[in-house]
């Protein structure tokens, strides 16, 4: 189940685990932009790692999502959109709390309209090809923070932090 937005702010996280050195607390780079209509979320984490084929994004945003957040490895990829209007309104039907894509969307005022999270370091119009091709809940990179199935995400106006499990505010 996804927390409230009242109920972490990142920057509070961060200061709390300023300190921290063990690498359960981590900090993604801002770079990532704002697509969706859910500006705050947060959740447990389910991983995809993907090339510019966004079959598994797909058969992910269209199975229950449980609260939980899509962390989509897509290499940085600015070539191919890996999540359109069509999957972020998917997400926010099955219950995702956000997808974040190290890698491209596209259908800006689409994904704007969905109650859903979704993060993602630019706008792409092509879509991806469709090989089936990729990998599922395995430990990811996005923009060298590794971020594993089954931690927790949190994201707001701040940034975006990850935690092994969720983390206490």
């Amino acid at each position: 189940m996804s927390t409230s937005a009242q109920d972490f702010a990142t920057c509070d996280l961060c200061d709390a685990h300023k300190n921290d050195t063990d690498g359960a607390f981590r900090v993604l780079p801002p770079v990532f932009h704002d697509y969706g209509g859910r500006l705050k979320f947060s959740g447990p984490v389910s991983t995809l790692k993907c090339f510019e084929d966004n079959s598994l994004v797909k058969a992910a945003v269209d199975s229950p999502g449980l609260g939980r957040v899509l962390v989509v490895d897509g290499g940085g990829s600015l070539r191919r959109a890996l999540v359109g209007g069509n999957l972020g309104a998917a997400a926010a039907k099955n219950g995702w709390a956000g997808v974040v894509v190290d890698g491209s969307v596209r259908d800006a005022a689409e994904l704007a309209a969905c109650d859903v999270g979704i993060r993602a370091l630019a706008l792409m119009p092509l879509p991806t090809e469709k090989r089936n091709e990729g990998q599922r809940d395995v430990p990811v990179q996005l923009q060298g923070v590794w971020v594993r199935p089954g931690d927790w995400l949190y994201a707001d106006a701040d940034g975006i932090v990850v935690t092994l499990g969720k983390a206490a505010a």
